[in-house]
């Protein structure tokens, strides 16, 4: 079953339910007991033939350092996706008859199989190590892995010394969008329904290639580019924030795995030779990187990030509206939307996407978006679980549970808060950027922290925020490129103001030339 939650008017009726101590072999039975969307049970399709196919997401047991325990599906390489995740059962498609009283006998005598690590190359290395302090807190080994791309002249240049831009975002496979390659010209060209644009498989592979070519190009500056793969039983990355429910990735990620990337391949392993970037949720991590360690950044390049104000939370103001599912007037009320098209016409509301994903897990345990936010944002529940932020049938929001998020998370807050010691630090790091008509109405709290931060004063936070005329999600700050070819230029598109801003902040004799050839 393929399942688009970006896309739910593509997806199939889906169903689900928590099993516990499964016989291996013996039949699951499905019936009006399993959570559906968008029929809430499975007697409410109209009667008629189905093709059914059942996905087993299996989970272990976690004792932490906290002492909770929980029950959560542990990450086998694949990112957190249910569906790819080796060792999962499932069942052969098949078609059956369902009528008002029935119920599904599924056998999921089929296992995906494990994933094979991706071998180095001249350009690109993997980096895999055990972190010492999510080891402690998830009570067994826990390993990060970093892609590290080399800057053209790395071996021949055993002098040099680099600067570091960390590229965050969802969980990459690899370096995102490098091929040594011409395009294959024997590839069928597809279609892309997010762009609306024929041959995005060739044009992705041509943009990969020119990237290839700028990098290794006589005048580009050499750089240390680093992807992290650091997902969590939650979600196929932990936001790279120290959370109640997930522990210390924040910490994890910039105290041990990043200097010893910077140790193995001659960073400079300073703080005003690093960056951070990314776009959705890699644009929250830049900047809750850049506001979380304020000294070991030098810029931050935000785009289209998830909340940064939870004054909008996409079109939700957490700390004035009652419910997330319905804008409440008079004497009636609206649903509330969550996506929609490039036109302006709703794909999903707010209701539909918990419901969605109230189906593929409980108790948070979806791998979905509404659910990590809960994850990463929230605190930790009597039963070790999170703490949802609304009721899941109601949509009513917990006040206690949005205190708790306004303190530790809401961006915006927190540097207006502490900007008397911030503000040294931050002042000239911050670069924003969103489309104005983005696709999950992030604009919204964009719109929020600029009045905020052009407020903030001794010093003035000297940042920079800019909009997409019309640009959907995830408009990253190129005004002169459409989504789908800028989307594909992040380990290039900043350096100009990177140089800019080394140039402007490098302390006295600190290492210029080096890394110049």
């Amino acid at each position: 079953m393929q399942v688009d939650l970006e896309a739910p008017l593509r997806s199939p009726y889906m169903f689900g339910q928590t099993v516990d101590g499964m016989t291996p072999g013996k039949p699951v039975v499905l019936g009006d007991k399993a959570y559906g969307w968008p029929k809430q049970k499975l007697s409410q399709l109209p009667p008629g033939d189905y093709t059914v196919q059942a996905v087993l997401n299996r989970y272990e047991t976690f004792r932490r350092a906290d002492g909770s325990v929980v029950k959560l599906p542990p990450d086998k390489g694949e990112g957190q996706h249910w569906n790819l995740k080796p060792g999962n059962l499932y069942s052969k498609p098949m078609t059956v008859h369902i009528g008002p009283k029935t119920a599904l006998k599924l056998t999921l005598d089929q296992e995906i199989a494990p994933i094979q690590p991706k071998a180095d190359t001249a350009y690109i290395k993997h980096v895999r190590i055990k972190s010492e302090l999510l080891s402690a807190y998830w009570g067994r080994p826990v390993y990060l892995t970093a892609h590290v791309l080399l800057p053209e002249g790395f071996e021949s240049h055993p002098n040099a010394h680099y600067p570091l831009m960390v590229f965050h975002g969802h969980f990459p496979d690899d370096i995102s969008n490098f091929r040594t390659t011409p395009p294959d010209a024997d590839l069928k060209p597809d279609y892309s329904e997010r762009f609306h644009l024929a041959g995005y498989n060739r044009i992705q592979q041509q943009e990969a290639y020119d990237f290839y070519r700028t990098w290794t190009g006589k005048d580009f500056p050499r750089f240390l580019v680093i992807e992290i793969a650091h997902p969590t039983p939650y979600y196929d990355d932990s936001y790279a924030v120290n959370s109640a429910n997930q522990g210390p990735y924040g910490d994890a990620i910039n105290k041990e795995l990043i200097p010893a990337i910077e140790k193995q391949f001659r960073g400079l392993g300073q703080g005003w030779a690093r960056f951070t970037y990314g776009g959705s949720t890699g644009g929250w991590e830049a900047m809750a990187t850049q506001v979380f360690y304020p000294d070991m950044y030098n810029g931050a390049f935000v785009a289209c990030p998830d909340p940064i104000d939870f004054h909008a939370y996409t079109n939700i103001n957490l700390y004035a509206d009652k419910n997330a599912f319905f804008e409440k007037g008079l004497v009636q009320s609206e649903e509330r939307a969550a996506q929609r098209d490039y036109l302006g016409h709703i794909t999903a509301t707010q209701r539909e996407e918990t419901n969605m994903e109230s189906v593929l897990g409980d108790r948070d345990r979806s791998g979905e978006q509404n659910d990590i936010w809960e994850a990463t944002f929230g605190p930790q529940g009597k039963d070790g679980y999170p703490v949802p932020v609304w009721n899941k049938t109601t949509g009513e929001i917990d006040p206690k549970v949005v205190a708790y998020w306004h303190d530790h998370f809401d961006l915006t807050h927190i540097i207006q808060r502490d900007w008397a010691t911030l503000g040294p630090k931050l002042a000239g790091k911050l670069h924003i950027y969103v489309g104005s008509a983005d696709t999950y109405f992030l604009t919204d709290a964009v719109y929020f922290a600029q009045d905020t931060l052009e407020s903030l004063k001794n010093p003035a936070w000297g940042g920079e925020v800019a909009y997409g005329d019309r640009a959907e999600h995830c408009w990253n700050g190129d005004p002169k490129l459409a989504n789908a070819y800028s989307r594909l230029h992040y380990n290039t598109m900043y350096v100009p103001k990177i140089l800019e801003r080394i140039a402007k902040t490098a302390p006295p004799g600190a290492d210029l030339t080096s890394w110049r050839y």
